[in-house]
């Protein structure tokens, strides 16, 4: 289920999201069928919102090597 209160313009989530700008999260939109980022937007007629949850999720799926699980609470 989604949670209306999660989702987030690209302009948005730049701003609460300083290490990223409004330009590298339109190109990570733009090429989210092969990034994997699909799963944290939601189209609304033409408009896109990122679910944040989501979004963080997609994130940590990046690091380069895990993090024991003491770290990550």
């Amino acid at each position: 289920m989604v949670d209306y209160t999660e989702l987030r313009t690209v302009k948005q989530l730049a701003e609460e999201a300083s290490f990223v700008t409004e330009a590298k999260l339109r190109w990570w939109i733009f090429h989210a069928d092969s990034n994997g980022l699909n799963a944290a937007l939601i189209k609304v007629g033409g408009r896109v919102y990122i679910d944040r949850r989501q979004f963080n999720r997609w994130l940590e799926g990046q690091r380069l090597a895990s993090v024991p699980e003491a770290q990550t609470a």
